[in-house]
């Protein structure tokens, strides 16, 4: 993989990483307002390594995707070559793991070596990193020489000049393309004078790029002061946090916005890319600040849906017509999606449109526990199931096949579990063999497990036949194939 574009870290003005506030819409409205480069908000090597990559067709964007169906991090084309990516990490080899994943996704890669918080500290990362400089050293030379992308790293200041100038020295040995420094101590908070002049003598010790940051409180109050901030420290970049966070449009060359225009654009963001109105929920407080007393501020606290944010700014409207192109987009793309499907699917499979309903069934029995022992009677080979994932809206369907035969639901599904369920449920139905629900009288399966003959074959939470030694080919469509639909 080549660089196209290497991103340049001179001469710029950068929306600076904040926890729960770098989201994307944050990101994009930065970036219409004239910030040059934006970084996400930390994210954690662990919680990351757990993703998948997907493609989500209806919003155009990439997600992060986590087991539980979060998205961890979400990016689309627009800031591609703009958008750095800080993560969280203690270990070089996980850092590694995660840069790879979101290479191809981003403009640069950053590890957060400033963060005081005690939830980053205690898992050594953060500024706890700042106390071992040989694993600072560590994960910086492995990232820069396993990617491609430019690396970064975001530090706070130590207890002496000295030894600052001593640790970015050597950071600056890494390779890595350009240091983020924030002016205040692991211990100082933002009511704490930035040090300056702690910036400018890194600036002067060392020939990459020094972005500077922490200057919102002292310094920055207009776009103008973005450059007496620059100049106080000598740096190549300013990296803004709370002033942009408080109004976006802070990199305004023209200056400001009006507020009420600003929390507008950044609502019609929230409402396209889908952000959980939590998240827009916050940001926006962060906006209104002393106005949420106000009548507009009471409503937005109250809150409970990205419709009623809309609402509560006059933007009903607004929130209608986007969701319905969405519901129009996500139509069309299911409606092509069934057209291949029914092209490509094999007329030999015997389909029916049933679901798997536990409520139906006695405790620890199944469909597929029906259909194995009915399998097991005949001497047939046992069931083999092959599940699939579609890649609209990640719902599942699987088949199963029982003497040389296939049968599947043709109801998806929202779990590969009750897909297969489903699938056995076809299988039973066309072969004329009770599947064991309560309706059908006495359950010889349930009578033997009374009777201690049988082991517990499903978990009572999923259905799952955890004891069932039926074999089972898993053909899920990850990486550009699935995507997350929209909540509207």
């Amino acid at each position: 993989m080549t660089v196209n574009t290497p991103l340049c870290f001179r001469g710029k003005k950068i929306l600076a990483p904040m926890v729960r506030v770098g989201t994307l819409p944050m990101r994009l409205l930065a970036l219409d307002y004239g910030a040059d480069i934006v970084y996400c908000e930390e994210l954690i090597d662990i919680k990351m390594l757990q993703c998948k990559r997907v493609i989500n067709e209806v919003l155009e964007t990439v997600d992060f995707v986590a087991p539980n169906e979060r998205i961890v991090f979400r990016t689309c084309e627009r800031e591609r070559e703009r958008v750095v990516f800080q993560m969280g990490s203690a270990d070089a080899e996980r850092a590694l793991a995660v840069a790879k994943l979101v290479e191809s996704d981003v403009a640069g890669i950053d590890i957060n070596m400033g963060c005081p918080k005690e939830y980053s500290t205690k898992a050594r990362m953060g500024a706890a990193l700042l106390s071992d400089p040989d694993k600072i050293e560590s994960i910086l030379t492995t990232l820069v020489k396993g990617i491609c992308k430019p690396v970064t790293c975001k530090i706070r200041i130590l207890p002496s000049v000295e030894d600052t100038l001593n640790l970015v020295k050597r950071i600056e040995k890494t390779g890595i393309a350009a240091i983020a420094v924030h002016g205040r101590k692991k211990e100082e908070r933002p009511q704490h004078p930035v040090h300056c002049d702690v910036i400018k003598a890194i600036s002067e010790a060392v020939s990459i790029p020094v972005i500077a940051n922490g200057g919102s409180h002292d310094f920055i109050k207009e776009y103008a002061d973005i450059e007496t901030f620059q100049k106080a420290t000598a740096a190549s970049s300013v990296m803004i946090a709370r002033a942009a966070m408080w109004n976006p449009s802070i990199f305004r060359q023209q200056g400001f916005c009006p507020l009420k225009d600003v929390m507008q654009d950044y609502i019609k963001y929230a409402v396209r890319y889908d952000n959980h109105y939590t998240n827009t929920k916050y940001c926006l407080c962060q906006m209104l600040r002393e106005q949420l007393e106000t009548t507009q501020g009471k409503k937005l606290h109250a809150a409970q849906s990205t419709q009623e944010i809309c609402e509560a700014f006059e933007m009903g409207d607004f929130y209608e017509e986007t969701t319905a192109i969405f519901e129009a987009k996500k139509t069309s793309l299911e409606t092509k999606i069934q057209d291949e499907d029914d092209q490509t699917e094999d007329p030999d499979v015997i389909k029916m449109a049933v679901r798997f309903d536990k409520r139906e069934y006695p405790p620890q029995i199944t469909p597929k526990m029906y259909l194995l022992e009915w399998c097991r009677k005949e001497k047939h080979p046992q069931p083999v199931y092959e599940t699939v994932q579609r890649p609209l809206d990640r719902l599942f369907s699987s088949v199963v096949t029982v003497a040389e035969r296939k049968y599947r639901s043709t109801l998806w599904d929202k779990s590969k579990k009750l897909a297969e369920q489903a699938a056995a449920i076809v299988c039973l139905r066309a072969l004329g063999v009770p599947e064991g629900k309560l309706c059908e009288g006495e359950n010889h399966l349930v009578n033997k497990r009374k009777r201690g003959e049988q082991e517990p074959l499903i978990s009572r939470d999923h259905g799952e036949d955890l004891a069932e030694p039926s074999q089972k080919k898993a053909n899920f469509i990850e990486d550009t194939s699935a995507m997350n639909v929209p909540k509207m």
